[in-house]
């Protein structure tokens, strides 16, 4: 039974169609690995390759190709059964009759994008034009006219930074930029003066015209988006924070602040000469995030203390504020008026304290006033007219 069974296979063999092996022209060929370079992008995107000036280069390379194989009906027949993603079908037409496409000088673009050694996305050093673009526009800056109503903006916006009402971050989205933020774009502070209209980009993104004004006296009218890409290609680039909100110095916090610290003035109850005959002018001047009374508990066994108990003069509280760069500013501004002396602690180990200076309460409460306000920018303690230089 077996034999008659493969003697009949044999027979009907003779019956089979040869299969016919598809030979496909080099022009075809191509074609098809160049849509197959696009699948590709379809599946590591998740979306087909689209236009537009803040697109990678390589996807708008992709678009086009896209678009001119499915202007053409010769190529749409095929590919249309490699075409899984129904790619063909969403493409954009080409706003050129079939007729006019030059068949030969396609197959010619896609072969030369095909030599490029392995895929298209292994090219180096290429630059979008709109990352050309928004480079041009950072550079082509001109001075500008009015810096004179700009600069105090600018030195508030430092003086800020120096106490801690404002602090920097990375670069935010494109629909952040809004007129009065500052920027820091290439080392120096950039101030967004003027938002203009925003209209669409023929990519579909929404844009605007800025005018944006830099620290060292100059403007630029660039887009909106240039000024993020710009910012996006800087590493050091950093968006300046609005100011916190709330009282710098208060005697009490209102609703949503954020308790910081407190600035406190000692006296010293120390028996040595130096302090003695100083005792209304010397003062120790600090910074703590806890009560001032537990900070000052063990004074006469701390040598920053001068080994003697304390009394608490005047106190500041702080709110929404970085403690450590406001005493630093403050023993800055003071720094003329230090007491130089040398103690030794319990264990007759000696200590320079750097906290002690020898400047009257009224001077201080000045000091703080103009960093509330910021006009201490600058300015320094100068112990020979007790006043602010």
């Amino acid at each position: 039974m077996s034999d008659d069974l493969d003697a009949l296979a044999g027979d009907l063999a003779e019956f089979d169609v040869e299969e016919k092996t598809v030979k496909r022209s080099p022009i075809e060929e191509r074609v098809i690995a160049g849509f197959e370079d696009i699948q590709r992008f379809t599946d590591r995107q998740g979306h087909p390759p689209r236009h537009g000036e803040d697109r990678d280069i390589f996807e708008r390379l992709y678009a086009v190709r896209l678009e001119r194989l499915s202007a053409s009906a010769d190529y749409v027949a095929i590919l249309s059964p490699l075409d899984h993603q129904g790619l063909l079908q969403g493409a954009t037409e080409l706003s050129v009759k079939e007729d006019d496409l030059d068949l030969d000088a396609l197959a010619s673009d896609l072969e030369d994008l095909d030599d490029v050694a392995g895929d298209i996305t292994e090219l180096r050093h290429v630059r979008p034009v709109a990352e050309k673009r928004a480079a041009e526009e950072i550079a082509n800056r001109e001075t500008c006219a009015d810096f004179d109503k700009f600069k105090p903006l600018f030195e508030k916006v430092q003086a800020d930074l120096d106490v801690g009402l404002r602090t920097t971050r990375p670069p935010e989205t494109s629909a952040e930029i809004k007129e009065g933020r500052f920027y820091i774009l290439s080392g120096q502070k950039a101030y967004v003066a003027e938002v203009g209209e925003q209209f669409k980009q023929d990519y579909g993104d929404w844009d605007a015209r800025l005018r944006v004004v830099f620290d060292n006296g100059t403007e630029s009218n660039l887009l909106m988006r240039s000024l993020h890409r710009a910012m996006s290609k800087d590493k050091s680039s950093r968006t300046i924070s609005d100011p916190v909100a709330g009282p710098l110095f208060s005697d009490a916090s209102t609703e949503g602040d954020e308790a910081s610290g407190t600035i406190y003035v000692l006296r010293s109850k120390s028996d040595l000469p130096i302090v003695a005959d100083n005792r209304d002018l010397l003062h120790k001047i600090g910074v703590t995030g806890g009560p001032v009374e537990r900070r000052i508990a063990n004074a006469k066994l701390d040598p920053t203390f001068l080994m003697a108990d304390v009394e608490i003069v005047t106190t500041y509280e702080l709110y929404n504020i970085n403690r450590v760069k406001l005493e630093n500013l403050l023993h800055r501004i003071f720094e003329r008026a230090r007491l130089d002396i040398e103690i030794k602690d319990r264990f007759g180990h000696p200590v320079v304290p750097r906290e002690w200076f020898l400047v009257p309460v009224f001077a201080i409460d000045e000091a703080v006033e103009r960093i509330r306000d910021g006009s201490i920018k600058g300015l320094s303690y100068d112990p020979t007219t007790a006043g602010f230089t």
